[in-house]
């Protein structure tokens, strides 16, 4: 059984069609990255799909239940980085999370948790003090906590500095090794090729594409560029063979500056929501 099954998807805010029949699958143990630009629908998406907000239309069903009549017992086995956040602003981080703990039969053990997201210098102070990408690591942290089976990140390293979001990275591989659904809505393409297993494309409220990172759009079996110097100047030429031109350019002496590349997932995903 699928850790989400959605069919027909509708929801609408007066006459704006937010989600407009979107289909969607994401198995037990995936890391599942959906993209698309601001206003496409994903946090509308999410959102239906973490119980918070009511459909028009259409079948959804999140670990076997519907979140929009399921109860305390599901809500358990979920967890949830939403984009914004709410806390007492005057806990410190330690406190914030053992506090969170204490919703679930069996959490995690606090400390780790906060090692986990990197807060381990922080946890004695105050949550108003922290930065930006602080906040977020503590929203991750609040979202874990549980041992959920699913966790729902929406833009989750917004903030981060480089480095920040590598150490998250790591933290969102740890997790899929030890079995967690994850479905993560992200901004940064480098991200969803780093860390997800499948990507889907919202585009105006429709999923316009879908598949792993290296074949979402036919990206494996697009043309190649080939780019190279010789001594008439640059060249560059598109071509589904480029192993054959580059042997067939080798006979006519050395070639400088010669690359080969194919369209980025930057590329790809470009086109696709044009």
């Amino acid at each position: 059984m699928n850790a989400i099954r959605v069919r027909g998807l509708r929801k609408a805010y007066k006459d704006h069609q937010a989600v407009d029949g979107v289909d969607l699958d994401v198995e037990r143990g995936e890391v599942f990255a959906v993209l698309g630009p601001n206003g496409a629908g994903k946090t509308t998406t999410v959102e239906i799909l973490e119980g918070h907000r009511r459909r028009d239309a259409g079948e959804v069903h999140v670990l076997g239940d519907d979140p929009g009549k399921a109860g305390r017992t599901w809500r358990s086995r979920i967890g949830i980085v939403l984009q914004t956040a709410t806390d007492a602003a005057e806990l410190t981080v330690a406190e914030s999370v053992r506090h969170f703990a204490k919703y679930y039969a069996d959490p995690r053990q606090p400390d780790e948790v906060i090692e986990l997201v990197g807060l381990t210098e922080k946890a004695k102070s105050r949550v108003r003090t922290l930065s930006g990408g602080q906040r977020r690591r503590l929203d991750v942290a609040l979202g874990i906590i549980g041992r959920p089976e699913l966790v729902f990140l929406d833009e989750p390293t917004t903030g981060f500095d480089p480095e920040a979001r590598r150490h998250f990275w790591t933290l969102i591989r740890k997790l899929a090794a030890e079995g967690t659904t994850i479905l993560l809505t992200t901004h940064y393409l480098d991200e969803a090729e780093a860390l997800a297993d499948r990507v889907a494309v919202l585009a105006k409220g429709r999923i316009v594409a879908e598949g792993t990172p290296a074949t979402l759009g036919g990206r494996h079996s697009a043309d190649a560029t080939v780019r190279w110097t010789d001594d008439r100047g640059p060249h560059e030429i598109s071509t589904s063979e480029p192993t054959k031109v580059i042997a067939e350019l080798a006979k006519h002496g050395e070639l400088a500056e010669l690359t080969v590349s194919r369209p980025t997932l930057e590329d790809v995903y470009l086109e696709l929501i044009a």
